[in-house]
């Protein structure tokens, strides 16, 4: 379609720098708007200039993307099919005043009071292996069964109410639902249980909103110890199902 990606930016400065077509494989593949500040990913190529390291490679990048660290490392590495668990977070500013000006760009403004108990309270029922199909944009022949390692809210120092997830994946637009379904709870306007009863029916509610995607960052991205890589790698690749 055109759009200008930051998978598509860093291609293209590769592609540049190490004289040949340079394809990515990225831990994830975050919806448009989405921030990440932990992104990983690999590339294959013939060889490795001497001259080229993060700094030449920052120079080569447009202002809005930066490499923060680069490795090389064997054959069984993927970043995507590796990895045991991605964080993310979601900022949302309940105060009347609203979110530093400054900021406007990774928060969300929220105009009604945020109960953060409650919200943990809901959250405790969405733990664990699941089908996470309600708040997944579905997609032909994909799983939706995903392992909810942690899902939490609490204040930063500047008062925003921080979501922090945590789990092995996430399908399209999955975290983006998870706060839509978390907020109403947090105003008062949704018992506690209504997440789990979400979860539960299987089916999408039109009362869960997708929020919008600025505030979403993902902050880190965790892979298992060098020797298990062409183990995780057969796991992640295969179809799952709940027992």
């Amino acid at each position: 379609m055109g759009l200008r990606t930051v998978q598509g930016e860093m291609q293209r400065v590769l592609s540049h720098l190490f004289h040949e077509e340079v394809e990515l494989q990225c831990a994830g593949r975050t919806d448009a708007g989405v921030h990440a500040r932990g992104q990983v990913a690999h590339m294959d190529v013939a060889a490795w200039p001497d001259d080229v390291d993060v700094r030449r490679i920052n120079r080569a990048m447009p202002d809005d993307v930066r490499v923060t660290a680069i490795e090389q490392v064997s054959p069984d590495f993927d970043a995507r099919f590796c990895a045991i668990w991605r964080r993310y977070t979601y900022r949302v500013n309940d105060d009347p005043r609203g979110p530093d000006p400054l900021n406007r760009g990774q928060i969300l403004p929220h105009h009604k009071p945020l109960d953060l108990h409650a919200m943990n309270e809901a959250a405790k029922a969405l733990l664990g292996e699941h089908d996470f199909a309600p708040f997944c944009k579905q997609r032909e022949f994909a799983s939706t069964i995903r392992t909810l390692q942690r899902l939490d809210w609490s204040r930063d120092d500047a008062g925003s109410a921080v979501m922090t997830v945590q789990a092995d994946a996430f399908c399209h637009s999955m975290v983006r639902a998870l706060v839509g379904v978390m907020l109403p709870v947090g105003e008062g306007r949704r018992p506690v249980t209504w997440p789990g009863e979400v979860l539960a029916r299987g089916d999408k509610d039109s009362a869960v909103t997708v929020m919008p995607a600025f505030p979403l960052v993902l902050e880190e991205v965790g892979y298992p110890p060098e020797e298990q890589w062409a183990a995780r790698q057969r796991e992640t690749r295969s179809l799952r199902t709940l027992d």
